[in-house]
């Protein structure tokens, strides 16, 4: 038989949170972002639940040619726009729509030969200083956008920094309405925090919003919130199972190093789960597990093929017990993936795109 491990993706936890974004953001169209392989649950798996949005935002020219392959006929956007002037080629070919947020992507429109103007989104650095035309050459970018043939309709954009924290959104918002004021053109500027947290704001969801950690059901501002404070479901569940039990007396140690030693007798199990599967390395003793749906806890250290838990509250588990390492237990239990992922001093995305292909990865559910 196979290796006792497997990520299971959710079809009905997908759609469930795409509707959950659409309803806090009213009246704004969505972008179901879909880059780093929809978030390490696959873009042709999770296609099938995000058909409902109104265009995909990817990173790659690649995963685009896959979205069209499945049959999207509508907005693919790319966020970081193009690397190269050939890009342009296949943007025209595919009718991709780009990010704008350097000048030579507007020269390389200047002398871009198409029969198809482009759409283009035009990015403002509103203060992340990542991605952007700072504010005093905003105005100038636009100018020259607005003047080639090349170039079609105009959207506008930026990025917040702290959607999800105290600092928040306000010294962004300021500086985008300076630098737009009067300009034309479709707005975006909402991530999952800023969308959840003030999608009811117009100013705020403007007319496009981009959620990405929201819909695969993980908290874009936990510990503050959990996601099912924004009615979010896990849409990625890993799960293993027990492959061997090991009783402990006082003093006894467990895995590489001895990071674990007991403190009185106990049961441990070994889970067939370790960093080579995309469990994180670095989480420690204490980190959230559940076995046959009660939770307990990771004890020692990750290893690259196994695990060990606590087996104290499941005295009935043995080898064979399901082990949910994040997402839906048995009999409904849910281990959130920010749980296990604060544990380990991370965050959700990074354990989804971590997934490692050796996993096998089956699609689950129905799209209500």
């Amino acid at each position: 038989m196979p290796r006792p491990i497997e990520a299971l993706i959710h079809l009905d936890a997908l759609a469930h949170n795409l509707r959950r974004v659409r309803a806090a953001a009213p009246d704004a169209k969505v972008w179901a972002v879909v880059k780093a392989d929809a978030y390490g649950h696959g873009i042709e798996r999770a296609y099938p639940a995000l058909q409902s949005a109104d265009g995909f935002a990817l990173l790659d020219l690649a995963e685009a040619e896959r979205v069209r392959a499945l049959g999207w006929r509508g907005p693919i956007l790319l966020l970081e726009g193009c690397f190269e002037s050939r890009d342009l080629e296949l943007c025209s070919r595919l009718n991709l729509w780009h990010v704008v947020h350097r000048e030579d992507q507007i020269d390389w429109l200047a002398m871009h030969k198409t029969t198809w103007p482009h759409r283009v989104f035009l990015k403002l650095n509103s203060g992340m200083n990542r991605l952007g035309f700072p504010p005093a050459a905003f105005r100038a970018a636009w100018m020259r956008l607005s003047g080639l043939t090349q170039v079609d309709e105009i959207s506008l954009m930026t990025h917040f920094s702290d959607a999800d924290g105290e600092r928040g959104i306000e010294h962004q918002l300021a500086v985008f309405r300076q630098a737009t004021e009067g300009l034309p053109g479709e707005r975006s500027l909402a991530n999952s925090a800023a969308t959840l947290r003030h999608g009811s704001r117009a100013d705020v969801r403007g007319d496009w919003v981009r959620p990405g950690i929201a819909v695969y059901g993980s908290s874009p501002d936990h510990p503050e919130h959990d996601a099912a404070h924004w009615g979010l479901q896990p849409a990625m569940t890993l799960r293993a199972r027990l492959i061997a039990v090991q009783q402990l007396q006082p003093g006894d140690t467990v895995g590489y190093g001895s990071t674990f030693r007991a403190e009185a007798p106990m049961r441990v199990g070994v889970v067939a789960c370790g960093y080579a599967d995309g469990y994180p390395r670095h989480a420690g003793t204490g980190t959230p597990v559940l076995v046959d749906g009660m939770r307990t806890r990771l004890v020692g250290r990750v290893s690259m093929d196994m695990l060990t838990v606590d087996l104290t509250p499941a005295p009935q588990a043995g080898v064979g017990s399901e082990v949910t390492l994040w997402g839906r237990g048995p009999q409904g239990a849910v281990l959130p993936i920010d749980d296990v992922a604060r544990a380990a001093g991370t965050v959700g995305y990074e354990l989804m795109c971590a997934l490692a292909r050796r996993v096998p990865t089956h699609v689950v559910g129905e799209v209500a």
